[in-house]
């Protein structure tokens, strides 16, 4: 006999259940609640406000624009290529999801440092320093962002019917050809969802851009940073610019409707 003939859940499922809700839910009203709505306009409109979410968004939508580039060939090949070490592929891209963003940060620094693993030779070569710059924050963003478009995109390359492939392969098709007009199309749903969720993933970052980008005003201060900075001096203005960040990720939320993060179950 079904539970809805039961008359509903247990209540050993539902209490656990309520328990958890609340505890998800009460933080966030508990914001909304305490945002000072007599000043809002003029924390959100300060210069520093002003400044770290123009850097915030933009180095996030380019961080996303970096991770629908590598990350959907890479959730092609996871999806649709049998080769020797998948699974420890899978598991390294997934890695950033599992890792504390500070280690991230460690980690990009020792790679791409002055004197890193790979950032001596870009230093050496051609004079590029990347750490505590513009580009130090796009790439810390997009290093915490790109499981999240891989996972959505190669669960949704794996749902697609790989016989339409094949049918189009008869056809005389090339497999360039074949993956821009039917594969990529038929994804499209979980692409979508992959690339919004990855940019307010690097819209939210903190750990790891604060590690490796570091924190200057204008050049490298995002709007987590600020949040962060403005809890100790003003909070305030640190409750306002959290709402911000809420509104996005409450916004996201409601265009990726439950279709559209199927492709994370997968």
């Amino acid at each position: 006999m079904s539970l809805k003939r039961l008359g509903g859940a247990p209540v050993g499922l539902t209490v656990p259940a309520l328990v958890a809700l609340t505890f998800l839910i009460v933080p966030v009203v508990a914001v909304v609640l305490r945002v000072p709505w007599s000043t809002f306009l003029s924390d959100i409109s300060s210069s520093g406000a002003r400044d770290s979410l123009r850097l915030s968004v933009v180095t996030s939508l380019i961080a996303a624009g970096l991770c629908l580039l590598f990350g959907v060939p890479l959730a092609w090949i996871l999806a649709r290529v049998v080769f020797p070490g998948r699974s420890l592929v899978r598991a390294l891209v997934t890695l950033p999801l599992v890792l504390p963003p500070v280690v991230g940060g460690v980690a990009l620094l020792l790679a791409l440092g002055r004197r890193g693993l790979v950032g001596q030779w870009l230093d050496l070569w051609f004079g590029l320093t990347i750490p505590f710059t513009q580009t130090a924050v796009v790439l810390a963003q997009t290093f915490v962002a790109l499981p999240f478009l891989v996972i959505s995109v190669e669960g949704a390359f794996r749902a697609s019917d790989e016989r339409y492939d094949d049918a189009a392969a008869t056809l005389g098709a090339s497999r360039w050809h074949t993956f821009r007009r039917v594969t990529l199309p038929l994804a499209l749903p979980g692409i979508v969802s992959g690339a919004v969720l990855s940019w307010a993933r690097a819209l939210g970052e903190f750990g790891a851009t604060i590690t490796f980008a570091g924190n200057f005003p204008g050049t490298t201060r995002t709007m987590p940073i600020e949040v962060y900075l403005a809890l100790n001096s003003d909070p305030d203005a640190a409750i306002a610019l959290s709402m911000i960040l809420i509104a996005v990720s409450i916004g996201v939320l409601a265009l990726l409707r439950e279709r559209w993060l199927t492709g994370l179950s997968t």
